[in-house]
């Protein structure tokens, strides 16, 4: 199989400085990506930490726009994607100082609707009491793969959730993956993403996998899957 995998985390960038971003370091996509390659699989990894995988090949990326643009042009050339990238949820879209210094009054908990003023800047300048920033919702990646990029083969996508229950978690995720038209979804919690995560639908539900054997367990339902899909086409 060929199958593209991404890691890691995205940046937003404020300025030339300056980003916001998450604490995902890409180590589920890299150990998915060695455990494919041990097996003999075509991989092409796009992450934002190669150090994670120093021994395989790998495009490097640092913002939401350049892994989109890796993503739509290695997509359409791959049998399975595996989209485990933490992907930012909103960019933004301009950084603004009040007019007035005392914008927020902290007793009332109003704001006094100030005047804002522009402070995008190459380097935004830290004299300023506050800033706001303006943040829009970015488009979500895993949703353009059927859509615009016209991918047919094989959807893995990631959630990840914080303070749910186990039930609350597979409601969740199953409802993601049928909205993103994914065939499998591996999902999990903060709190106990270094111990296990669900994959599924395995059978008639979700499968509870301990960390350790989550690459493992995934690649060979990716290539049960495939192989069932490729005898279909045969017929």
């Amino acid at each position: 199989m060929k199958l593209l995998i991404t890691a890691g985390n995205t940046q937003v960038r404020l300025d030339a400085v300056r980003c916001l971003t998450n604490i995902f370091t890409g180590r589920t996509g890299a150990s998915i990506a060695r455990e494919a390659v041990a097996r003999g699989h075509t991989v092409t990894l796009l992450t934002s930490h190669p150090e994670t995988a120093p021994e395989l090949p790998s495009l490097a990326y640092a913002t939401f726009e350049e892994l989109r643009d890796l993503m739509a042009k290695h997509v359409p050339a791959v049998d399975v994607l595996i989209h485990s990238a933490a992907v930012s949820d909103y960019l933004c879209a301009g950084v603004y100082a009040p007019q007035q210094a005392d914008a927020f009054d902290a007793t009332t908990l109003r704001w006094l609707s100030p005047q804002l003023l522009d402070r995008a800047a190459a380097k935004i300048q830290s004299d300023e009491p506050e800033l706001w920033l303006r943040m829009v919702r970015a488009p979500k990646l895993v949703d353009l793969v059927r859509s615009e990029w016209g991918f047919g083969g094989l959807l893995v996508k990631f959630k990840l959730e914080v303070g749910r229950s186990d039930e609350e978690l597979l409601a969740l995720a199953e409802r993601s993956r049928q909205h993103s038209q994914a065939d499998l979804m591996v999902a999990n919690t903060l709190e106990g993403a270094a111990q296990w995560a669900y994959l599924g639908p395995v059978g008639e539900g979700y499968e509870r996998v301990a960390r350790g054997e989550l690459a493992r367990r995934l690649l060979d339902e990716i290539e049960k899957r495939f192989s069932r899909e490729s005898s279909l086409r045969e017929y």
